[in-house]
């Protein structure tokens, strides 16, 4: 099989990451809970992760590194532990339904928002346009730092700044930018930072990390056990035992972490050259095919991130990609939970196809690819 599906989650995992989620099976006793050796090894284990993350990041400190089950779960901890009634947000018109979801639910709260146009190629409009949708309510800013659907890069640093300006806090959305570009949470003053785990970060499927760059610490969504302060009922204020309650996942935290040091070592800014190289030589290649529509300008490394939507004129998204499964090829179809992207450039009604590369992908994948295309315009 040919896996270009990156963007849902990376395959294959490195074998570093599943040697290390089935050590951490092997030993995977209660972490925090115990002072015997197997729950300590555990604990030492999500130490090691929450390291690495803060590393990787430049967090200020390991604690706040917060573990999730995915980046879903640590944006809903930022809007539904921040946002109040009365209280404003401005969003992107690209993202994806981890933030329109949750927004949509706290509409009945109070919480309003509204999408700022994004331009791609053009950070100055963009900018602009996230400056005019600020009102007297806005309590903060929640973007993508890049489209899944079609890899529109945002200029997170400078909405940042501009979140600053005017006093309001911002979350990003790293699900797809998160060991792809480099992320630097105390330079960029980024408030929340919210990361898959399993994407370009390798690690297992089921984790994801929650990185508080600012001050403001959000109310938990879920409150218990903590293996810390257990003779009081109220959950403990510290981090990051104050948004963490319940057994972790082990096997899957040692997994991420494995796959931290594993991109890390490889090289984000290697791993984004290697992807653009992939994606441009595609691009050109679709660009030829009069039966290939394509809705972006070609990728440029300072807009964009690896990723491709495209169609195949005459044919919904879902059949195609069901043809082109066929050619033994594996890529996502439809609206990638990201209806908002879709209605942005005109093709919620019959969504896209979607080339999502990892390091693992090669010239000769992406070009069989291109061939696939080609076979399947000539038979309609």
């Amino acid at each position: 099989m040919i896996y270009f599906d990156n963007s849902a989650t990376t395959f294959p995992k490195p074998k570093t990451v599943r040697e290390a989620s089935a050590a951490a099976v092997r030993y995977s006793a209660n972490p925090g809970r115990s002072g015997h050796k197997l729950s300590m090894r555990a604990s030492e284990e999500i130490f090691r992760t929450r390291k690495a993350a803060a590393h990787f990041f430049n967090a200020a400190s390991e604690e706040r590194v917060i573990i999730t089950l995915n980046c879903t779960s640590a944006m809903n901890i930022v809007l539904k532990g921040i946002l109040k009634s009365g209280d404003h947000v401005v969003v992107s018109d690209m993202e994806h339904n981890a933030v329109m979801r949750p927004l949509e639910g706290l509409l009945k709260n109070g919480v309003t928002y509204t999408a700022a146009k994004v331009f791609p190629q053009d950070n100055d409009k963009t900018v602009d346009s996230f400056r005019k949708s600020i009102n007297a309510k806005t309590r903060m800013i929640v973007c993508t730092q890049a489209s899944n659907v079609w890899g529109i890069r945002l200029p997170v640093e400078r909405l940042a700044a501009l979140a600053h300006e005017y006093g309001l806090l911002i979350a990003v959305d790293a699900a797809q930018s998160a060991g792809v570009v480099p992320i630097d949470i105390m330079d960029s003053r980024i408030d929340f930072l919210c990361v898959a785990g399993h994407k370009g970060l390798y690690g297992p499927m089921g984790t994801g990390l929650l990185i508080i760059g600012g001050e403001t610490i959000p109310q938990p969504l879920i409150e218990g056990g903590t293996g810390s302060y257990s003779s009081f009922f109220e959950q403990p204020s510290e981090l990051p035992d104050r948004l963490e309650s319940g057994t972790p996942n082990v096997p899957g935290i040692a997994g991420l972490r494995a796959g931290i040091e594993f991109i890390s070592q490889y090289g984000t800014e290697r791993a984004f050259r290697h992807e653009m190289m992939l994606i441009k030589r595609l691009y050109r290649q679709l660009s030829a095919m009069k039966g290939a529509e394509l809705y972006m300008p070609e990728p440029d490394e300072k807009h964009f991130v690896p990723i491709l939507s495209f169609n195949i004129r005459g044919l919904d998204s879902e059949t195609a990609a069901k043809k082109l499964s066929s050619y033994g090829i594996a890529l996502r179809a439809g609206l990638h939970c990201s209806p908002a992207a879709h209605k942005a450039v005109g093709t919620e009604k019959i969504g896209a196809i979607r080339i999502s590369p990892s390091v693992f992908n090669t010239v000769q994948e992406a070009d069989r690819v291109s061939m696939a295309v080609r076979q399947i315009i000539e038979s309609i």
